[in-house]
């Protein structure tokens, strides 16, 4: 398995530590809904609820062409993406890579120790290795063993980064271990900043990323989740010191996905990338606000959807120096 060759010329544009150039996707070719993450995911289809006239080599089918419109999506805006393709019938959870590794300025890659079996096959030294060969990295840091002892922290799904306040925010949850996340934060120079977050059956949030957004001058966050008001009261006051404007999303704009949105930049300016039900789910009044800042650019993938994931879980942002080309 081999990088694709979806990679575009990056031109001179406006920089922003918080919306990276490139991007990393799977392209998955035996995609299915994961049965070991249905029972704390509560925005993933059940794996027996997914029926109809559909096989599973047509769900399969259906998710990686999507997976491939949404690269298309970003390669046409000028977006880097480094593509790699996963044959493998045993990672049904492929296409979000986010959760096993991230890349830091600086060059450094952490990989993450992942809850469910399963999803811990998706680590690939290729993937790294290619971002060796690439980029400059100086330090490959692996929280992965920690998995042996029950520990758990799932990359930029547990954890989103603020990269210019230099904030980790988290929702509490066994995806999200405290003593990682502290190891994590010093390790990488940013501030925990955790609370409790659930939607509007009580039920926790499995995933930070599927709750908020953090770009450059725009935050997207379901605020009512955040059942405590003064920690609520924190984290707006944090996201808005930075100048941000935050858009607070509904209960059932977070079920669509409307907080699992990623911004990049393009060769045009800042975009932020979100699924087609996400982007329908939004006020005209919220558009307003986000395409002040950055162009919306959005794709349908609701068969990848039915695992519980969408647009932000497929996209590693790599923010790593690039090496000179010989």
């Amino acid at each position: 398995m081999s990088a694709g060759h979806h990679v575009t010329t990056v031109v001179a544009r406006r920089h922003s530590l918080q919306a990276p150039t490139t991007v990393l996707m799977i392209r998955p070719h035996h995609f299915s809904v994961n049965p070991q993450t249905a029972a704390d995911n509560v925005f993933q289809t059940r794996p027996d609820d997914v029926v109809g006239e559909r096989t599973p080599a047509d769900i399969a089918s259906a998710a990686t062409a999507e997976s491939t419109a949404l690269v298309d999506a970003l390669v046409a805006k000028g977006v880097r993406v480094h593509l790699f393709e996963d044959e493998s019938n045993e990672r049904p959870d492929s296409v979000f890579p986010n959760n096993w590794f991230s890349t830091h300025r600086g060059g450094r890659i952490v990989t993450y120790p992942m809850f469910t079996p399963n999803r811990r096959l998706e680590r690939r030294a290729d993937i790294v290795e290619l971002l060796k060969e690439q980029y400059r990295v100086q330090d490959v840091i692996d929280y992965s063993g920690l998995e042996h002892d029950g520990l758990f922290l799932e990359g930029t799904g547990a954890m989103v980064l603020d990269h210019i306040g230099r904030i980790a925010y988290v929702a509490r949850s066994h995806r999200a271990d405290p003593v990682i996340l502290e190891r994590f934060c010093t390790h990488n120079g940013y501030e925990p900043m955790v609370f409790d977050a659930c939607d509007d059956n009580g039920a926790a949030i499995y995933h930070t990323n599927v709750l908020m957004c953090v770009g450059t001058d725009v935050a997207l966050i379901c605020l009512d989740a955040l059942p405590d008001v003064q920690r609520r009261a924190e984290v707006v006051s944090r996201l808005t010191e930075t100048g941000r404007t935050v858009v607070d999303l509904t209960h059932d704009q977070l079920r669509d996905f409307a907080g699992n949105a990623f911004e990049l930049t393009g060769s045009n300016g800042r975009l932020l990338a979100m699924s087609a039900r996400a982007h329908r789910s939004l006020t005209a009044q919220q558009i307003r606000t986000i395409e002040a800042s950055c162009e919306i650019v959005s794709v349908d993938i609701s068969t990848i959807e039915l695992a519980g994931g969408s647009v932000r879980c497929m996209l590693a942002g790599i923010h790593l120096d690039r090496r000179p080309a010989h």
